[in-house]
């Protein structure tokens, strides 16, 4: 037994689409496809405030599209104050921008994903995906430590204690299989920008997410400097930043290294490197000494070990000559961060470090 289908195209005589009959719906399609441009608008709803500092304000938004469609995004608002004219803000915003741009472009598993940069009354926005997770700011305190304890099973948290995050001195601290992991992750990610001639400029804990699925991001790319640019207008973290910026010279990959040379050490040690220092002098002095104290300030699993101390040091370095040549370098070079992964592999110290995490941070539920 056979059967036939017929078709019946659209255009026929017989039969009109309903959508043209009735309301112009496909010939309102049809007139989108031949368009050059679509001016279509968006609408946002402000859920809650995630951060703010010298640049703006960064919100948790929700991008509303038809039939209930709800996306969440982060909304960065850039700040006018600190210019001295609208001109002097609109020219730094079209600077943001044009290397905001060339970051989308990148899509790089460690790099936070850039989606648009809209001006609204005069305001420059950057849209940006919302991450969801801590940065490591959150994760090294007190407060993450406690709420860990008392969210895992007394099993999970002999083993996070173990293998994840720690008591230190003054923070709780990384154990060092996840600090490196999470160095790594960045080191990946401040690769993919330098290959495009691109500078970080303002890494900080505050700046580095632990993401619900494991892995790391490098986010705010608002103070990024083209370095193929003419001399822009700067913002950074004295607090992290490499003593060569502090003296007013170049925002450079080396500096990056520096300044995430300076989180590294945070993480593993549980010590703000240069706490209580406010004036750049201190600063300045105390990076440029750093070397020097680093045996005081790690604890002994950490000071004992040739490979973390060489790494430390070779990203801390006061001499930008002296640091890792690039950020692949820091990670795959010999006695870089994956010769540690490789050491406590061929130890049978290793774990999955993702996966740790992951759970480690699904157990903490949500704020």
């Amino acid at each position: 037994m056979t059967s036939t289908v017929s078709y019946h195209p659209a255009s026929s005589r017989d039969e009109q689409p309903s959508a043209q009959r009735e309301d112009g719906l496909l010939a309102r399609y049809q007139s989108v496809l031949s368009a050059q441009s679509l001016d279509w608008e968006r609408r946002y709803r402000k859920l809650r405030q995630l951060g703010s500092g010298g640049q703006g304000v960064v919100f948790l938004g929700e991008r509303q599209g038809a039939d209930q469609f709800r996306l969440p995004v982060a909304l960065k608002v850039f700040s006018p104050e600190s210019y001295r004219d609208a001109q002097a803000y609109e020219e730094d915003m079209a600077r943001i921008a044009a290397v905001a741009a060339r970051v989308a472009l990148i899509q790089h598993d460690n790099l936070l994903d850039i989606h648009d940069f809209i001006a609204q009354d005069g305001l420059r926005v950057m849209e940006m995906e919302w991450v969801d997770g801590y940065d490591l700011r959150q994760v090294l305190t007190q407060r993450m430590f406690e709420r860990t304890r008392e969210r895992v099973s007394i099993r999970h948290w002999k083993y996070v204690n173990n293998v994840i995050l720690t008591q230190g001195p003054v923070q709780p601290r990384l154990k060092p299989g996840v600090a490196i992991q999470v160095l790594r992750e960045c080191l990946a990610g401040l690769a993919a920008l330098h290959r495009e001639g691109i500078v970080h400029g303002d890494l900080k804990p505050a700046n580095i997410m632990l993401k619900r699925t494991g892995d790391t991001k490098v986010i705010d790319i608002g103070s990024a400097i083209d370095l193929h640019a003419a001399a822009a207008r700067r913002m950074w973290s004295p607090a992290y930043a490499a003593p060569e910026v502090l003296e007013g010279g170049p925002n450079s990959p080396q500096a990056d290294l520096a300044t995430l040379g300076y989180v590294l050490i945070e993480m593993l040690s549980g010590l703000p490197a240069f706490e209580g220092l406010t004036t750049y002098r201190e600063l300045i002095d105390a990076k440029k000494d750093l070397d020097r104290r680093l045996m005081h300030m790690l604890p002994p699993e950490v000071a004992c070990n040739d490979l973390l101390l060489h790494l430390c040091r070779r990203l801390v370095t006061a001499d930008p000559e002296r640091r890792f040549a690039s950020a692949q370098a820091a990670d795959l070079d010999r006695k870089g961060a994956a010769d540690f992964h490789r050491q406590l592999v061929k130890g049978d110290l290793a774990s999955e470090y993702e996966n740790d995490i992951r759970v480690w941070l699904e157990q903490l539920g949500d704020d």
